[in-house]
């Protein structure tokens, strides 16, 4: 049929799937074209070890969509109507300390406070205050920037954006004293992967700990994938469609209007009113027949940090040492600032350095047991996107792996060989084979280089210059990160263009 939807969204990860939701909601007829045989970018779930054994192939943590009005408010009535449900986990995260210690961060300000005061009661006293800060109107200006919208005039606004001015590093190493509260106040504040000396990240360390201090390390219950599938039902509740293995390969642009897309295998959908590309920005200008401005925005993109992920499928679920006895956890982190950094910079510089790496580690069985028979664990943590200038081999890998394996080993009880039933090692080079949109191995969508030195995390205009053409995806403004941030920006502003406004299905900001 000539025009059979209103708007074609192109990508079925999270943030396409908002943004056809949020259209739909609105009355439009959307259609959303996914390319690979299961929906959710990386907001996925697999069975990557062993039969049975359901693993989160990348996001685990659903904490930054919390504040987003769309679970916030519940304004697509995910939580309500369609099932979605989030475990808010205490503790948020453990952090082993040398001695058989370890730092833990509750969901709460006061007890985790409390912990900080055993080793500093300056320490305590400055994460109170930073969380003070935040919530005394830091949150409000930092909402706005997060929806590409101007903040209001206040003082805090202007307190914020002069927060964001400076590095994470800075702001973490100058609030506080004790290198055991720096190190665990950086291990966060590097949860969205950007290099914590880079000017630009100062808000992060504010912004990531209030989340983990308000949700803890929110889990899905169900898997990371159980998002996707509830915007999949609210999608088809409102009429909308998916349409899977379907790899859009050209943008169909007919008098300066983008009117449809091409499928690699031949198949042609068109819209009436628009297209919305959830494709990964580097790649959509080669998608178009006429000269457009994305393409200088796609010559700015670089993967930026790589990651690097090692599934587990345990018999028992690992166990921290600390000063009540051993204990199980959600979320644990390893590594010192120092070993960040070094691990960081000879990231960019194509090397490894393993001294004392940021290593996350995930036990979503801890709170959701259904997932698998035993404890499903992951590594996450990062690697140079090339081994030695060319693609990781399996053998490369896993010795990487193992390294972390021995490195971890010192902290945690339940590597041993005897608990490990199987293990998936995903080094940059399998991350970007298993995701097309993992582009470099860069799970967060990378960044972008701006002409004055400025490096921002996602493209930061939702329209584009060739007419009913709109962005989203991960390398859209304010870039990865499970925050669905992108896809309501986006249908916001295409619903502004054609119904004058989006106020009937959602909230400012």
């Amino acid at each position: 049929m000539e025009h059979d939807v209103d708007v074609i969204v192109v990508g079925g990860g999270h943030n396409g799937l908002t943004c056809a939701a949020y259209l739909a909601e609105a009355g439009q007829r959307v259609l959303v074209l996914e390319g690979r045989d299961i929906v959710g970018g990386n907001t996925v779930t697999e069975e990557l070890t062993l039969p049975g054994w359901r693993h989160d192939s990348c996001s685990s943590a659903h904490v930054v969509i919390q504040s987003n009005p769309m679970l916030l408010h519940d304004e697509l009535g995910l939580k309500s109507r369609y099932g979605l449900t989030y475990l808010v986990t205490d503790p948020a995260v453990v952090l082993p300390v040398e001695g058989g210690d370890a730092l833990i961060i509750h969901p709460d300000v006061e007890a985790t406070a409390a912990n900080i005061a055993r080793y500093s009661e300056a320490d305590a006293v400055a994460l109170r205050q930073m969380m003070a800060d935040w919530h005394g109107g830091l949150k409000v200006a930092h909402a706005y920037v997060q929806a590409g919208l101007e903040p209001p005039d206040t003082p805090s606004t202007a307190a914020y954006m002069a927060l964001r001015q400076r590095s994470a590093w800075d702001v973490v190493m100058t609030t506080f004293e004790h290198p055991l509260t720096q190190r665990a106040l950086m291990w966060m504040s590097f949860a969205t992967i950007q290099p914590p000396t880079r000017p630009g990240t100062g808000a992060l360390p504010a912004a990531i700990v209030a989340g983990r201090l308000g949700f803890g390390w929110t889990t899905p219950v169900g898997g990371s994938d159980a998002l996707p599938k509830a915007l999949v039902a609210h999608l088809e509740d409102h009429g909308g469609s998916v349409v899977t293995g379907a790899w859009v390969s050209q943008y169909l642009v007919e008098d300066g209007r983008c009117v449809g897309v091409r499928c690699a295998d031949g198949r042609t959908f068109r819209a009436a009113k628009a297209v919305v590309a959830g494709s990964h920005l580097a790649t959509i200008p080669s998608a178009l027949d006429v000269e457009t401005s994305l393409t200088e925005a796609a010559q700015r993109w670089r993967p930026g940090l790589s990651v690097f992920a090692v599934h587990f499928a345990l018999r028992d679920h690992p166990t921290y040492r600390s000063a009540d006895g051993p204990m199980v956890a959600v979320a644990g982190g390893l590594g010192s600032p120092e070993g960040l950094i070094l691990q960081v910079n000879a990231a960019l510089e194509g090397e490894c350095d393993l001294t004392s790496p940021w290593l996350l580690m995930v036990d979503s069985t801890v709170v959701d047991p259904d997932r698998a028979p035993g404890a499903v664990f992951k590594f996450l943590t990062i690697a140079p996107e090339l081994y030695q200038g060319a693609p990781w081999t399996s053998e490369q890998a896993e010795a990487y792996a193992d390294e972390l394996v021995r490195f971890a080993r010192r902290h945690i009880t339940g590597l041993e060989e005897e608990n490990v039933l199987a293990r998936r090692v995903e080094s940059p080079t399998t991350i970007a084979a298993h995701n097309g949109a993992n582009i470099g191995g860069s799970c967060h969508g990378g960044e972008f280089h701006l002409d004055d030195g400025t490096i921002i995390p996602g493209w930061l205009d939702v329209r584009t210059d060739v007419a009913g053409l709109y962005l989203t995806g991960s390398t859209s403004h304010p870039g990865g990160s499970v925050s669905g941030r992108p896809g309501r920006n986006a249908a916001r502003e295409l619903l502004k263009d054609l119904l004058g406004d989006a106020s009937s299905v959602m909230t400012t900001p």
